[in-house]
């Protein structure tokens, strides 16, 4: 806590900030005023949130709808002195309190503004003077929450991560849906889920609008289906019932996609359009259909080598678009497959949305949007947190991405900014990791040029949600420990691969781990051990402070662990795990047996039991063997 004069520290940092002189106390007896061409009930919300405000601040005041001049604090919506949509102004002066907003929206982002001022002052200190103007480079900043790979938060946990989105001025929120949403007539895909219900969704859906955030349905349409069709009444309606080869390598044994051109298909999709949209009052959908790798490899391998595959695609996506628009939402869906067909980008429909997606620091999202660009569409950027395949997440990626998304979709006209956090290989990586690169994207989301900085991020992320800056340093620090290990990896890190390959002599025999050395992994694990040390003493104000400091702890003995073993492997001239000494190995064994529980435990102290036993799993296999 500081005092009314020290530097502020905001997420995000606002557009224009002027410092003022003196300090502003409101007098005894104070009134807010809340005003809009619509009477008080558009600002009942925000007003009620900073009357708890200046109440925690020792300045009491009452709220009114009457249009009184000589209230000390008011709240007003004047569309008309501002440009843009979400755009607010608050000025504190000593005695008087005035904000100022083109709309509900942009008076409830000055409120959350001020809210993070109070975080920082000391108990029963004034505010500052200052006046601040401040509106977002991207109208729509949201995050994407994987709920299928394989954590189902709690309804309390969305909740409260919402809330914590919506203080960060993000208007828009996805839980990316394959198989767990309990729809009526499928139980046999999500019975073992622990899925979101109607009802769930629409209580989520209220507690979001209250907070000036969208929830926008997301249910994947074509591709990564597999936890559908490898039940066998779904398995009729698969491209390749007996998998795929896929492009970067490999195959899967299993069906992952639709068959598009069976007209099954479509119907099953309209089936659950009509039970999932009308739980959400947003217009958009995001259907998905990435990453269909297995067309053409199956049932429509004629018609592809007819008509090509991009075609194709192209026919079943504008028959989703129909039906889409047929229920009156606009289609979000990821561009990655029409990207590789840039001559048919032109055919889609004007108010189609594509999802512009990339996940590495150098990923071309110049080339990428202009090509959306170019035909007038309105397009959204899509970095990621890179948080899945790395257990403390790959800091250093993440701020490069974010920044980088936000760089090439302001220069090439994006209309939105979407974060995105999925949970590939058992989603190891706990909550509180995932919390610095949610801050970092909405900051650059709102506010580029006052939010490039990477060095301000950590304090500000960890005052702000860890409930101690400390807890964002170390966070950040965690999540860098993966580099310089071995040759660059992509979408995932070294020590990832390490653990999800415990017990695997294949995984020794070459790359990625093969430019390891012994050394470099325990120098590295001394460091985990280290930041560890530093998290042990630390205390949180958060309301889940507690469990955040853990979860920082699970993160850091798992990528310990992976240092550990990867050295003692390392340290044989084989590299097999029969090699490392009996002693040794049991220790190592004990340990990865620990780890698995503490998994189980942290993963029920914030999402649902179903996904568990798969997850879990990935660690457990290699106890055997051992």
């Amino acid at each position: 806590m500081t005092d009314a004069a020290a530097p502020l520290s905001l997420v995000p940092a606002p557009q224009r900030l002027r410092r003022l002189p003196g300090e502003c106390r409101l007098p005894a007896g104070a009134e807010l005023a809340l005003r809009s061409p619509h009477g008080a009930a558009p600002l009942l919300r925000t007003g009620a949130a900073l009357a708890r405000l200046l109440a925690a601040a020792g300045m009491p005041v009452a709220l009114t709808a009457q249009d009184r001049p000589e209230a000390a604090a008011e709240v007003e919506i004047v569309p008309e002195l501002f440009a843009r949509p979400q755009s607010y102004r608050l000025e504190l002066r000593p005695g008087r309190l005035r904000l100022s907003a083109a709309d509900a929206a942009g008076a409830w982002y000055g409120a959350m503004t001020l809210r993070q001022i109070c975080r920082q002052l000391s108990a029963g200190a004034p505010l500052p003077c200052l006046a601040i103007e401040d509106w977002p480079d991207f109208p729509h900043r949201g995050v994407m929450l994987d709920i299928s790979r394989d954590k189902v938060p709690t309804l309390a946990t969305l909740k409260q991560l919402i809330a914590r989105l919506s203080e960060l001025k993000l208007n828009q929120f996805q839980l990316y849906t394959e198989h767990t949403f309990a729809y009526r007539n499928h139980r046999l895909v999500w019975r073992d889920a622990s899925p979101l219900t109607a009802a769930e969704i629409l209580e989520l859906d209220d507690w979001c609008r209250e907070r000036h955030v969208e929830l926008v349905p997301n249910q994947n349409s074509f591709g990564h289906l597999e936890r559908w069709l490898k039940h066998a009444p779904y398995l009729p309606l698969a491209e390749a019932p007996a998998g795929a080869e896929l492009p970067w390598g490999g195959r899967v044994n299993y069906p992952t996609g639709l068959a598009p051109e069976d007209p099954r298909a479509l119907e099953l999709l309209r089936e659950l359009y009509d039970e999932l949209l009308p739980n959400f009052r947003s217009r958009q959908f995001n259907v998905g259909c990435d990453e269909t790798f297995d067309l053409g490899q199956g049932r429509s391998a004629a018609a592809c080598q007819a008509r090509g595959k991009g075609r194709v695609y192209l026919e079943f996506l504008l028959k989703i678009h129909a039906e889409v628009r047929r229920r009156g939402r606009v289609m979000q869906f990821w561009g990655d497959i029409i990207l590789h067909h840039p001559e048919l980008i032109p055919e889609l429909p004007g108010d189609i949305i594509p999802l512009v997606w990339g996940y590495e620091a150098d990923h071309p999202f110049a080339e990428q949007c202009a090509k959306f660009a170019d035909s007038g569409l309105g397009f959204y950027v899509c970095p990621g947190t890179s948080t899945w395949n790395a257990v403390a997440g790959r800091t250093a990626n993440a701020l490069a991405n974010l920044r980088a998304a936000a760089e090439h979709g302001l220069a090439t006209g994006a209309i939105g900014y979407l974060n995105t956090d999925w949970g590939d290989n058992g989603h190891w990586q706990p909550h509180a990791v995932s919390l610095l690169p949610y801050a970092y994207g909405a900051a650059v989301a709102w506010n580029l040029a006052g939010n490039r900085d990477e060095a301000e991020i950590a304090p500000a992320a960890g005052l702000h949600l860890f409930g101690n800056p400390e807890l964002g340093r170390i966070a950040a620090d965690l999540g860098n420990v993966y580099r310089g290990l071995g040759p660059r990896t992509s979408n995932c890190s070294v020590l990832f691969t390490l653990l999800q390959g415990a017990a695997d002599d294949a995984l020794f025999a070459g790359p990625p781990t093969g430019a390891l050395t012994a050394a470099a992994l325990a120098r590295r694990g001394a460091e985990i051990a280290t930041l560890d040390g530093r998290l042990a003493g630390l205390r949180s104000l958060a309301a889940d402070g507690e469990l955040l400091v853990a979860e920082l702890r699970q993160a850091a003995a798992m990528l310990c662990f992976a240092c550990d073993l990867g050295a003692a492997r390392l340290r044989q001239p084989d590299r097999r795990l029969a090699a490392v000494p009996a002693g040794e190995r049991a220790a190592l064994k004990e340990r990865l047996a620990g780890l698995a529980a503490l998994h189980r435990q942290r993963w029920l102290a914030r999402n649902r039991p179903g996904g568990l036993e798969e997850s879990a799993a990935r660690l457990e296999r290699h106890l055997a063997g051992f």
